[in-house]
């Protein structure tokens, strides 16, 4: 099972849009995961955010459907540069 970790920044005032967007993204994804994705904020920056997304069995197809999401929610209202996924495993994981 793969882990997928996406961070990037918002523009801070436009907060209440990004939480509810990346709210309803977050429930759009669930499917593509063991346990519920969630959204964090960094704690020494908040306009820093990450989406973390735990037991993604394949890969492609989650980020397939990753970015289908993310333009029925038009994160580009709020979100200031880029969005950054990376995607991690534990290291006796299949490849």
């Amino acid at each position: 099972m793969k882990s997928a970790y996406v961070y990037y920044r918002i523009d801070p005032a436009q907060t209440q849009l990004a939480a509810d967007r990346v709210d309803a993204l977050l429930s759009a994804m669930a499917a593509y995961c063991s346990k519920p994705p969630r959204r964090l904020e960094r704690c020494d920056d908040p306009a820093t955010w990450m989406e973390t997304y735990e037991g993604i069995a394949h890969f492609a197809a989650f980020s397939a459907a990753l970015d289908a999401a993310m333009a029925g929610v038009d994160c580009a209202a709020f979100i200031l540069g880029e969005r950054h996924l990376e995607c991690f495993s534990t290291p006796d994981a299949a490849p």
